[in-house]
């Protein structure tokens, strides 16, 4: 069994560089990367609609140009290069010595066992469904008119979903091959139409440039939500001092004693 995490950028940070060697650095959009890195303008890409797809583009990438390295039960996981997966669960920060490089996730065969599908840590919102969420910051139906682009379940499946408070936020995962390439199979279709539609709508302004990422970030939340045999795990938002390129010319910021106490990230509304 292989498993292979993706971390997603659009800046060459050197931090990246200093992960452990079973998370790859994977450069997203127009920016020159370093060539030991992965970047999806080799290939097959989309790397033209990163402005509105933000790691999407990423996940396409892999999907059109590594998924035949991949074995049926194999993972493939994504992160991004401010938040990286945690190698527990937790509900609350609790006080550790530890550097934030001994806590994050590594492979472990027992993790994995009876799992298709790991999901980053809920949010679960207290005075609002997903669906409010949504309009509240993003000011337009967008998300309500993309349930017409589903076949008739997936589209009755994702309203239940969006009818609740808890979302599994980031686009982050981890899952068996199979199930990605399912998954990649309904969301860019689907991803294409809800673009076109935006730009026909005039709603890809300001913050809203990304918005068919928002929309997938709650597609996924649903989609790997419906996995009987799934786990969650907790992240880590990776600050500012930890991507300075003066301080990673000298150090590995992320090995350094105590950073860890503020993690994992958890998020109340």
């Amino acid at each position: 069994m292989k498993i292979k995490i993706f971390c997603t950028s659009i800046h060459p940070y050197s931090l990246l560089n200093k992960l452990p060697s079973y998370i790859s650095p994977l450069g997203l959009g127009n920016m020159n990367f370093p060539s030991k890195w992965l970047t999806e303008k080799r290939g097959n890409n989309i790397s033209d609609l990163n402005k509105f797809y933000g790691e999407l583009t990423g996940f396409y990438w892999v999907w059109k140009n590594l998924i035949d390295e991949f074995k049926e039960n194999d993972y493939i996981g994504f992160c991004h290069y401010r938040k990286l997966w945690l190698n527990y669960l937790r509900d609350k920060k609790n006080f550790s010595f530890k550097s934030v490089y001994s806590e994050l996730f590594h492979p472990r065969d027992n993790f994995f066992f009876n799992t298709d599908v790991v999901q980053v840590q809920p949010i679960v919102f207290k005075n609002r469904n997903l669906i409010e969420d949504f309009h509240l910051i993003h000011k337009n139906n967008m998300l309500i008119k993309s349930l017409d682009y589903l076949d008739t379940e997936i589209k009755n499946n994702f309203f239940h979903f969006l009818s609740q408070s808890t979302l599994y936020p980031l686009n982050m995962f981890i899952v068996k091959k199979k199930y990605f390439v399912e998954y990649c199979n309904i969301i860019f279709p689907w991803l294409k139409k809800c673009l076109e539609v935006s730009k026909e709508k005039n709603y890809l302004i300001n913050y809203n440039t990304r918005l068919p990422a928002f929309l997938a970030e709650r597609f996924t939340s649903y989609w790997f939500s419906q996995f009987e045999k799934r786990k969650l795990l907790s992240y880590a938002r990776i600050g500012s001092f930890f991507l300075s390129e003066n301080i990673n010319k000298l150090i590995n910021p992320l090995k350094i004693p105590l950073t860890s106490k503020i993690y994992p990230t958890i998020h109340k509304y």
